[in-house]
């Protein structure tokens, strides 16, 4: 596995590449984070386009990734997090109604569970996922920087104008 790091607005990043694709996206000092394992290789050339994207996210210019993903998780857990890909940016949605799509209402307890492990921060936006009354509620890399993540996605969303 390779690793680097990425300097973002919202503080340094750790990125981790496995053989099929990224499987972290860390915040330092985040509640689930990782430690760098001494048989992983430091290299910033896998993570080129990770960056590169990272970079337009940032600049307010990409609205949705496009990067293999290799996240490793339980199977209710990955469901989870697929359904995190489908909000798009600069919206929202609550734990309860993620708990709806993937298994039934009653689930929101472990969505945000499955949430708050999520290991690829960013990119699978847990950060877009509320309360039912549209409060900002838990987030492993801090409430400070989820609301950064969602008022930038704001300040840069488009809105199609009908004529």
């Amino acid at each position: 596995m390779y690793y680097d790091y990425f300097d973002s607005p919202v503080g340094k990043l750790l990125l981790v590449m496995k053989p099929k694709g990224l499987s972290h996206i860390y915040f330092e000092n985040c509640r689930y984070g990782i430690d760098v394992e001494p048989e992983w290789k430091r290299d910033a050339k896998p993570f080129a386009e990770v960056r590169a994207q990272l970079g337009d996210y940032f600049a307010g210019t990409l609205k949705e990734f496009d990067l293999p993903l290799a996240p490793s998780g339980t199977s209710f857990q990955l469901a989870v997090w697929r359904e995190l890909l489908t909000i798009p940016s600069g919206d929202t949605t609550s734990y309860g109604e993620i708990a709806r799509r993937v298994a039934d209402v009653n689930a929101s307890r472990a969505v945000g569970a499955a949430n708050g492990q999520n290991p690829l921060s960013i990119v699978v936006p847990c950060h877009r996922v509320v309360g039912a009354n549209g409060t900002l509620t838990g987030y492993g890399g801090g409430l400070p920087r989820k609301k950064f993540l969602l008022d930038h996605e704001q300040r840069y969303r488009t809105f199609a104008l009908t004529p």
